[in-house]
């Protein structure tokens, strides 16, 4: 077979591949076989080569496709459409539109009353500051955010990770009012954290939380959720502040002869039943969706009148008893912007704030997909930070999207982000006028409607999903599962967190190889644990690199390509006395190489050298090929080593082989 003839150095980028003439064993006839040099890309100007990284990392959705060739009223235009959408989609707004965003207004508003009562409880916050996250949050993302489907307001479990967070820091019992403070304060850093992110275009932070991890995190919040509703729903008067399932347990039990009100739990367990089987006709019946939807406002209503008329409290039913009426009063003297607690503030804030982004956008995208329209998550970010910074500053809590609601909102039809609207309109009407009704409402009715809530949270065919596809994601399910049930909401999130880096961390370190062998009848060389009937040539090792090779992962990678070299040279003592003389590396799927990567493939080099085996390249991509010109590694084991394909790189060592079928 001819050499491949060499380029000189200077003018690698610019020359075509020689073409080289072969004889065909297999067909007995002269053949030709064309053998295409590797293409080295041509050098890039620095700064392009970096304004290009940023643009793809930062602007990969090309944000500013739209203002091209627009006038300069058009700009300003779409400028101002870039942080307030509603002045995009308001001009197209029509009666039928309206139509459809009341009645889901008005359905959602019916379920959130009685919800923000209760989550406000989670928080460990008076019940009226429930009510003012639903009331001015939502107005402000109606303007700012792109989802059409998403309701905003107070969440189970961002309320409970407030609560808990803050009651480590001050107690709410001896102390509500700096709590309360530093609950306005974190949820001003809070939508600071949110902001922030989507102004620097740094959404792809919160892929970091797997969704393995998300399942499981989820699932045991809403069990510490459901744990911690006992307290109401049994009457317990004297209940642990710990949220871990064995205090709960240990507190719930230990009250059974003296702490349990059976009155209370006849009232909870009513309910609750009641609860479910509306769920239970939703599911059935989509038609149906209103019954789930207005179930809890009628369960409180119910439940309301029945201790009014019963005077049950006399009897030791616990109930609301006060909701201030009115709007939101200003809280921003309230917030805490120098001092000890801004700092805790500030850590609370941000990991409150990061919880509920992950929530918001994740509902945002579920019905995005689902009505065949796109939302821009920096903007959502955008829009969730500034509606939290001026929540704070209006005595609201940490705000986001619901699940449940944004489903019952998606349900009833809604069709734009007015539907927020209607619902906050609802709320105020509520704060003004219809807190005093609220005084006889039992708790144990507002841990019922919480636990039906929650209930959803726990995705159990998720998880078994999770197992049958990755068990290591399974294990960090489970290990953000059982941190939050058994130890802390804190801990469980951090035990998410933290296996999510460690699968990341695991992949990059160990990336997978395999050794390749060739399928019958072609020229294609694949996985021989995928197929089997792949055949190994004799004389040639085919690796292939499924990983780009950096610092992290290339001395792992040089010694695995060892350890499989040792090994077919074992196998091959035993059954073949031909030895190997050539590895070739297939690097289709290496898409980047770093120094450490080039100094491992020249160690490898050497090792092979000293062996008496040719190290062979087939197919690296552009990045790589420019850096292994770049650092004269081609030059090393020479530019007639590199091959476009594994086929090419085979028939340069065994041409009968390359050819049979």
């Amino acid at each position: 077979m001819p050499s491949m003839g060499h380029s000189t150095e200077d003018d690698l980028h610019t020359k075509e591949m020689d073409i080289r003439s072969l004889s065909s064993s297999h067909h007995h006839s002269q053949n030709m076989h064309h053998i295409h040099k590797v293409g080295v890309p041509p050098k890039q100007n620095l700064f392009k080569e970096f304004k290009d990284n940023v643009k793809e990392t930062f602007f990969s959705d090309e944000p500013l496709r739209p203002f091209k060739d627009q006038t300069k009223s058009r700009k300003l235009l779409l400028g101002i459409e870039t942080f307030f959408p509603i002045v995009g989609w308001v001009r197209s707004y029509n009666l039928s539109k309206l139509r459809g965003d009341i009645i889901a207004g008005l359905t959602i508003a019916s379920l959130c009353i009685p919800q923000d009562i209760g989550y406000a409880k989670l928080a460990n916050l008076d019940p009226q500051y429930g009510l003012y996250s639903s009331f001015v949050p939502p107005l402000i993302y109606a303007f700012m955010g792109s989802s059409r489907d998403i309701a905003i307001g107070p969440v189970a479990v961002v309320s409970l990770l407030l609560g808990t967070l803050l009651q480590d820091e001050i107690d709410s019992a001896t102390n509500p009012i700096e709590y309360r403070r530093l609950a306005f304060t974190a949820t001003f850093f809070a939508g600071i954290t949110q902001a922030t992110l989507g102004f620097f275009r740094l959404g792809f932070l919160i892929d970091f939380l797997s969704h393995a991890a998300i399942v499981g995190f989820m699932g045991g919040a809403a069990i510490t959720i459901s744990l911690q509703q006992l307290k109401g729903f049994l009457g317990i008067k004297d209940f642990t502040k710990n949220s871990d399932i064995i205090s709960v347990l240990r507190s719930v039990f230990s009250s059974v002869n003296h702490g349990w009100n059976w009155q209370t739990i006849l009232i909870g367990a009513v309910f609750l039943c009641f609860l479910l089987f509306a769920k239970f006709l939703g599911k059935r019946n989509k038609k149906l969706f209103w019954v789930p939807a207005i179930a809890p406002l009628i369960s409180v209503i119910l439940a309301t009148f029945f201790v009014f008329i019963t005077h049950a409290e006399k009897k030791g039913v616990a109930i609301v008893r006060h909701i201030d009426k009115g709007i939101n009063p200003s809280s921003v003297n309230d917030i805490y912007f120098h001092g000890e607690y801004q700092s805790k503030g500030f850590r609370i804030g941000v990991v409150a704030g990061m919880v509920a982004l992950t929530e918001a956008v994740a509902i945002g995208r579920t019905f995005a997909a689902m009505k065949d329209y796109q939302i821009d998550g920096n903007k959502e970010m955008v829009a969730l930070g500034a509606m939290n910074v001026v929540g704070s500053m209006t005595s609201c809590y940490v705000a986001t999207g619901s699940f449940s609601r944004s489903a019952v909102n998606y349900m009833a039809g809604c069709q734009t982000a007015v539907s927020n609207i209607v619902m906050s309109i609802v709320v105020l009407l509520t704060l003004l006028f219809i807190t005093p009704l609220f005084k006889y409402t039992p708790n144990a009715i507002l841990a019922a409607i919480i636990i039906n809530a929650v209930i959803s949270l726990i995705d159990i065919q998720a998880a078994i999903l999770i197992w049958k596809i990755d068990k290591f994601d399974f294990v960090a399910c489970m290990g953000a599962f059982f941190g939050v049930i058994f130890v802390s909401v804190e801990i469980g999130l951090l035990i998410a967190v933290s296996i999510s880096f460690a699968k990341i961390l695991l992949q990059v370190t160990r990336p997978r190889t395999a050794i390749l062998g060739k399928l019958p009848g072609t020229s294609v060389y694949r996985n021989i644990l995928q197929y089997p009937e792949a055949t190994k040539i004799p004389g040639i090792l085919i690796v292939r690199v499924d990983s780009a090779i950096y610092f992290s992962n290339s001395n792992y990678i040089k010694e695995r390509i060892l350890r499989w070299l040792t090994d077919e040279e074992e196998k091959i003592k035993a059954d073949d006395p031909q030895t190997i003389q050539f590895l070739i590396v297939e690097m289709s799927p290496v898409t980047d190489i770093d120094t450490s990567g080039i100094n491992s493939l020249e160690e490898l080099h050497n090792t092979l050298q000293k062996r008496d085996l040719q190290l062979i390249l087939a197919n690296p991509g552009p990045t790589v090929v420019d850096k292994l010109h770049a650092s004269k590694f081609a030059n090393l084991i020479g530019q007639d080593k590199i091959f476009l394909t594994v086929a090419d790189a085979v028939l340069s060592c065994n041409p009968k082989f390359a050819e049979e079928p």
